[in-house]
């Protein structure tokens, strides 16, 4: 019923920055936690950041934490993720989804899916 989309990727060179965006459609966007994870060829969807379903807890893997920032507007219903000091290893298809378990980073506890939206980093 609720279904994401994820924009706002693109090529950048190491130490740049991108803002995504998850846009939701649907009334029920602030019940869920919002995550992002990422995929990179070969390898597994990774956790990548939380938030929380009012916006007042997050959660980040170590990589990122202090580069990227997770974000939501639930009057838009719309997540963001604010990533700064971009780096090659970021390089990835991120995706947005969510879940009804705040600690969670595992993606099977995850649901709604958004396409992805694909994240290039250069040296």
């Amino acid at each position: 019923q609720v279904q994401l989309v994820e924009s706002g990727g693109g090529s950048v060179q190491a130490g740049g920055s991108l803002r995504l965006s998850c846009a939701a459609s649907g009334r029920t966007f602030s019940s869920y936690v919002l995550g992002w994870f990422r995929q990179a060829p070969g390898k597994e969807r990774e956790f990548v950041a939380s938030i929380s379903s009012s916006g007042g807890n997050t959660y980040y893997t170590g990589s990122v934490k202090g580069r990227f920032t997770i974000s939501r507007d639930n009057t838009k219903n719309t997540g963001y993720l604010q990533m700064n000091d971009l780096k090659p290893e970021d390089t990835a298809v991120y995706y947005c989804a969510f879940s009804s378990f705040l600690l969670s980073t595992i993606a099977s506890r995850f649901h709604s899916w958004g396409q992805g939206t694909q994240v290039t980093v250069s040296s």
